[in-house]
């Protein structure tokens, strides 16, 4: 099933309960007074964060989702009950947008629970109404409808350090590498269709961006819907494999997708990873290393294939994250 980070959905708070006329009865008097209760409250809707990437994809046939509506009032001035309140799981980085107020809410902290639509006040039975002109009141009110509208939902990741380079750089081998992931990995362009995270020792998040290409920033390629998954990172890990000779080109195209996009992505923290260093010896590292000296001054290299290698990149990763 395809990886979803937005969608739409159709949302509405309960309903209120109705109020109702009821009377008090009495060996003595059937009609006492007024008794009708008040009907209880309609649901509220909130979400919530917690950590599943993949639970919008469970939505995408929902058509909508409805908080329980409260009960109408009952005899013997008894209210009815409120309505249950409806919460709504979404993925830590959610920003959440009702489209009738356009007010936007983000979702950053595990377990954060914002209100989105207040449920409907629940009706009055005819006791309230009861006055000395009035003993006999035959009013009571219909429950108010709760809020509804329509709320586009956004994924937008939220890590310590994102992979980001062309497809196939060996982002997703990496993380796998380095934590506790399960990325899928191949020897072709794309292997990485959604964003995949990783924990690091330490409770650093790092996420493997799926690759870009040249006028990703214009939605060519993946397009770049995934490139808003970068701006909540704190640091990029840019990975250049060494299979490739023109690295200097690769390095260019992507910082300059960066820029394109604008929203500050080319303004944060950059470490350099090249990867594969299998492919070539240490005279080709050091040849690499001293192209793109001129556009970073810092730069790293590993191979997954050496767990020292590996081990001392976490480290040297860890290290920057800790700044």
């Amino acid at each position: 099933m395809a990886f979803i980070d937005e969608i739409t959905l159709h949302i509405k708070a309960g309903k209120g309960g109705d109020g109702v006329v009821r009377w008090l009865h009495i060996k003595t008097k059937d009609h006492a007074g007024p008794a009708g209760g008040n009907g209880g409250n309609g649901g509220n809707v909130y979400v919530q964060a917690v950590r599943d990437l993949s639970i919008l994809t469970r939505y995408r046939n929902a058509k909508e989702f409805v908080a329980e509506s409260g009960v109408s009032g009952m005899k013997n001035s008894m209210y009815g009950r409120n309505g249950k309140d409806l919460v709504i799981d979404l993925p830590i980085g959610a920003v959440v947008t009702n489209l009738k107020t356009k007010r936007s809410i983000n979702l950053i902290e595990d377990g954060e629970k914002i209100l989105i639509l207040k449920g409907g006040r629940g009706g009055l039975g005819n006791e309230h109404f009861k006055a000395s002109t009035n003993t006999t009141p035959e009013q009571s009110t219909k429950g108010k409808d709760g809020e509804e509208a329509d709320f586009h939902i956004e994924l937008e990741l939220v890590a310590d350090g994102g992979f980001i380079g062309l497809p196939n750089a060996g982002k997703s081998s990496l993380l796998n590498s380095l934590t506790n992931a399960n990325a899928q990995v191949g020897s072709y362009a794309f292997t990485t269709l959604e964003p995949n995270l990783g924990a690091l020792k330490g409770g650093f998040i790092l996420a493997d961006i799926p690759g870009l290409i040249e006028g990703a920033s214009e939605g060519k390629g993946l397009g770049h819907k995934f490139l808003r998954h970068v701006k909540r990172t704190k640091r990029l890990f840019h990975v250049i494999s060494l299979e490739n000779a023109n690295i200097v080109e690769i390095y260019k195209t992507i910082r300059g997708e960066l820029k394109q996009y604008g929203q500050g992505l080319d303004e944060k923290p950059e470490t350099i990873i090249l990867s594969k260093t299998d492919m070539t010896d240490e005279k080709g590292i050091a040849a690499a290393e001293k192209k793109l000296e001129k556009y970073s001054d810092d730069i790293l290299s590993v191979t997954i294939l050496d767990d020292a290698s590996v081990k001392e990149l976490h480290d040297e990763i860890v290290k920057r994250l800790r700044k």
